[in-house]
Parts: structure tokens; C-alpha cells; sequence
């Protein structure tokens, strides 16, 4: 009877110590980045959908710009295959890998607008104006994203490191830090896609 008094108090003591010490917590932090990483995938393939459309409206009025059309497709089917799952968000290497693949589609949709740039007649179009103004929206969604990514992230990177928690986490969690989504090298704004739509 004794040792079930004891065992009874011993769980329940176990559990408001796990209660205090950021067990459950740390794990609802790394959930937040999963999520938040799902939410920034999810803008970024939103995107990816969009270029098979925005390319075969600007070749129709524009076939002879054949290499860039060709990069961008490129650029676009090397995005697609440029995979990172939620376990892999501690991996800098993955993770540098899979953002070099999304830097080079953006470049590569920046290279065909200022093509776009000598054709009024693709300006002109509505299917055309119609894109750019899904591609505009979807540039802000992943700039969204990918600072609400960063900020689940910084939480949780602090929350794995201060004490006590730092403390459970090494003894009954092992949680690994997550690595921030860099902008790209040299980069201080967003990739600018401009389909003339704006004048100076």
C-alpha cells in the first residue's frame, strides 16, 4: 500500500516538475515551426504553379526569347525537386540548398520581366495582368511566411536553450535548434517582380 502511495506521489510529482519546465512547451514550439514551415511551402508552391501560365502567355507574343523562358522553367522544375521536410529544418546544408534552388526561380522570373519589359502587347493582356497580379500577391504571402517561419523559429531556439528548459531538453527531449530562412546573399529587399505595372 505504501509503495503505491509512493509511486502515486512520485507521478505526480514527475508531473508538475514537467509542467514547470518547459517539457510540453518546447515541443508546442517546435510544432510552430512546423507549421509556420508548411505555411511558407505552401506560398512558395503557390508560386511554382503560377510560372507554367505566366510562361506560356509571354511566349505566345514573345517566342523568340526561347533561353530565357527555358531558364525559368528550369529554374522552376529545380525548385520543385528541392524538397525539405519539417525534420530537416535543423540541416544548414538542406536547408541552404533548398533556398539556393528558391533564389535561382526568382532570379529567373526577374530575368523574364525585363523581358516583358520590351513587348506592350504581353503588358497589354489581360491573362497577362491577371498573373501578374496572383505572382504580385504571392511574392507578399511568402515574405508573410517566411518572417512568421523566422519568428516560430527564434521562440523556439530560445526556448530549447533557457533554464530549465535547456535542462529537460537535453535529458528527455534531445530537440535540435532550427535554422532561420536567410535572404538571399547580399540580398536587403524581396525579389522585385515588376510587370510595368507601376510608372516612375
Amino acid at each position: 500500500m505504501i509503495k503505491r502511495i509512493l509511486s502515486a506521489v512520485l507521478a505526480l510529482g514527475m508531473a508538475v516538475m514537467l509542467s514547470g519546465c518547459g517539457y510540453n512547451a518546447m515541443q508546442q514550439n517546435e510544432e510552430e515551426v512546423f507549421a509556420a514551415w508548411g505555411n511558407l511551402e505552401a506560398a512558395l508552391q503557390r508560386r511554382a504553379d503560377l510560372i507554367p501560365n505566366l510562361v506560356e502567355t509571354v511566349k505566345a507574343a514573345a517566342a523568340h526569347e526561347k533561353d530565357t523562358l527555358t531558364a525559368v522553367t528550369e529554374a522552376r522544375a529545380k525548385a520543385n525537386q528541392t524538397r525539405i521536410s519539417p525534420d530537416m529544418l535543423s540541416d544548414k546544408q538542406a536547408l541552404a540548398k533548398f533556398q539556393q534552388a528558391q533564389s535561382g526561380l526568382s532570379s529567373a522570373l526577374s530575368r523574364l520581366m525585363v523581358v516583358v519589359e520590351r513587348y506592350p502587347a504581353i503588358k497589354a493582356n489581360q491573362n497577362f495582368l491577371g498573373l501578374q497580379h496572383q505572382l504580385e500577391g504571392t511574392e507578399n504571402r511568402i515574405t508573410v511566411a517566411r518572417t512568421r517561419y523566422n519568428e516560430a523559429v527564434k521562440k523556439f531556439n530560445f526556448s530549447i536553450r533557457k533554464f530549465p528548459n535547456s535542462l529537460t531538453n537535453s535529458i528527455a527531449l534531445n530537440l535540435e535548434r532550427k535554422e532561420f530562412y536567410q535572404a538571399d546573399e547580399g540580398a536587403k529587399t524581396a525579389p522585385k517582380v515588376d510587370f510595368g505595372g507601376s510608372k516612375s
